[in-house]
Order: C-alpha cells, then structure tokens, then sequence
C-alpha cells in the first residue's frame, strides 16, 4: 500500500517527469522507487536543484549535508573537440531516497 507521503513525492517527481502532448498517460514513464532522477527521468542539474528545493520545503525535510553537486558534479570542459574526459561516477539518486528522508523528517543520505 502506498502512503500518502509516497503519494505526494511521486506527484512532485511526476511534474518533473517530462512533458507529453496531449497528456498521453500510456507514454508517461512508470515511477518507482528505485527510478533515479539523472539516468531514468534524464533530469539536469537545474531541474533536480528545483525539485529538490520543493521536496524540502513541502515536506519539512532537514537538507543536513545536501549537496546537489554530490549527483550532479561538475564536468571538466576543454574546448578541444578530441579531448574525452572519463564519465564522474555519482551514487545513485533516486525517489526512494526521498520518500525515505521524508519519512524521517531529514535528508539522510550523503
């Protein structure tokens, strides 16, 4: 059964979730717990950082250590169009972790 908690993140996160014309629920991507907001919902670092503002302030969640840069680190730039850099490995950041720290009224991963 989900809780009403659970309920309110996943229609916070639903409004992050991309844009369909005409509201096609069948195109709507299913959102679980272990959806994570970078690789599955294709969030970037501005959208995750709005989320996350709403996610503290409309459940009364303590930020503790949160830091958006832990998901979403800064990528090193060259203007050399041959210069690769290797992909930053970042922990997984996902709509379990807030239903999680929601529930414990603070942030209580990283």
């Amino acid at each position: 059964m989900v809780d009403d908690i659970e309920q309110r993140i996943y229609a916070l996160a639903r409004r992050y979730n991309g844009i369909y014309l005409f509201n096609n629920e069948e195109k709507q991507k299913l959102l679980t717990p272990e959806t994570d907001f970078d690789t599955d919902m294709s969030l970037e670092v501005e959208e995750a950082t709005e989320l996350m503002d709403e996610f503290f302030n409309d459940f009364h969640v303590d930020r503790g250590s949160f830091n958006i840069e832990t998901y979403y680190p800064e990528q090193p730039h060259s203007w050399n169009p041959f210069k690769k850099y290797p992909p930053i490995p970042v922990p997984d950041f996902t709509i379990g972790m807030l239903i999680e720290s929601a529930k414990a009224g603070k942030w209580l991963f990283g």
